[in-house]
């Protein structure tokens, strides 16, 4: 019988599932699943189990008994079963193989809900609207989406979420922190701007599901609660009735106007980001970071074709064109391009006429900065005047 170990022969099969086992006794033991008598009750919660041994493990869930220790980080669990799992995120041992993909995971249970990717199964299903999921953690979070439940609270603004997954991603608009980065430029973002929801109407994506389920009433013409009918209607409008009362901006909803209203309250708070060399303050980490290395002169993006290095990314992106020739500014009365936004934008003076340069001594304007200073010395001053522009009337 011990030598079964060893060679994996489990000669004794159950009629029923054709499960196969090494040992007569846990065969019996397995046969005992497939009855319906569940003799042995729990006097705690009424819940009935097949087998004695089962009841007695489910006790200490009540009496909060945890025998079964880790020697690696002391942590206790009630059955033993699960002190074995927990071992292997110690040891790194993945013994349960997908047979489809070669995929390996430490427990069996994560094992069975990745074979449903495979399959298509979704066991789990909603009681509401009859949707249904390969995992019930996901059935778990898409329940919250009936009930409004928001268990996951962010610590710093208070705002709750419905799914920890969001909570985490909002946690960085605190900490200025961006995981994701690219390959090709090295920009780094705080979303990985994937957009797995797709509108089987018009083919847009959506980063969240929640996003795609109100923007799919637009085509169903069917809104929920009034507020998502209102908030819709002023998408043709342009109405924006929501006014920060700290610097009067207007937004169309009160979300919006909510997470804007965080950028007041981080200063007021004491919650703003402080320049510790000229007290520039920030309203998010991640621009005092960028900010800091106007003092270190830290320059971390450098040029892949010269030994040209920058500060910021985005003066890295801008320096690139000069090797690839990419122009993609282009002026909408003639058909020249520019690889900068800003020569776009004097090029564009040639066709306006606009010179908002004026010499402080003879007023005489220009419409580029340059084209002052080449000015001769003795016709002109050497103070230039940057004209306000006045607002055009409609």
């Amino acid at each position: 019988m011990h030598m079964r170990k060893h060679t994996g022969e489990k000669p004794y099969e159950c009629i029923k599932c054709n499960k196969k086992f090494s040992q007569v006794g846990n065969l019996q033991t397995h046969l005992q699943t497939h009855m319906k008598e569940k003799p042995h009750k729990c006097t705690e919660c009424h819940k009935k189990f097949h087998q004695k041994g089962n009841l007695r493990t489910h006790l200490r869930t009540h009496a909060g008994d945890k025998p079964y220790e880790c020697t690696e980080c002391r942590k206790k669990f009630g059955q033993v079963g699960i002190l074995r799992a927990h071992l292997r995120t110690h040891t790194g041992d993945k013994p349960y193989e997908c047979t489809e993909c070669r995929k390996k995971f430490g427990q069996v249970g994560i094992l069975r809900a990745h074979l449903r990717t495979h399959t298509g199964d979704k066991p789990y299903e909603c009681t509401e609207c009859r949707k249904k999921f390969g995992q019930v953690g996901n059935l778990r979070a898409h329940l919250r989406t009936h009930t409004g439940d928001k268990p996951y609270e962010c610590t710093e603004c208070r705002k709750k979420f419905g799914q920890v997954g969001n909570l985490r991603a909002h946690l960085r608009t605190h900490t200025g922190d961006k995981p994701y980065e690219c390959t090709e430029c090295h920009k780094k973002f705080r979303h990985t701007g994937e957009k797995p929801y797709k509108c089987t109407e018009c083919h847009k994506k959506f980063s969240y599901e929640g996003s795609l389920r109100t923007h799919l009433r637009t085509h169903t013409g069917k809104f929920s609660p009034e507020g998502d009918l209102s908030k819709y209607l002023r998408s043709h409008t342009e109405q924006k009735p929501f006014k920060c009362t700290e610097c009067y901006k207007t937004f169309s909803d009160a979300g919006t106007l909510r997470t804007h209203l965080w950028k007041h309250l981080r200063t007021t708070n004491g919650k703003s980001y402080e320049c510790p060399d000229c007290s520039k303050k920030f309203s998010q980490m991640g621009n005092l970071q960028t900010h800091l290395r106007t003092h270190t002169g830290d320059k971390p993006y450098e040029c892949p074709d010269c030994p040209k290095k920058f500060s910021q990314v985005g003066n890295l992106q801008t320096h690139l064109r000069t090797h690839t020739g990419d122009k993609p500014y282009e002026c909408p009365d003639c058909p020249k391009k520019f690889s900068q936004v800003g020569n776009l934008q004097t090029h564009l003076r040639t066709h306006t006429g606009d010179k908002p340069y004026e010499c402080s001594d003879c007023s005489m304007k220009f419409s580029q900065i340059e084209n002052f200073a080449n000015a001769s010395p003795n016709a002109h001053g050497r103070q230039a005047i940057r004209m306000p522009r006045l607002p055009q009337e409609v």
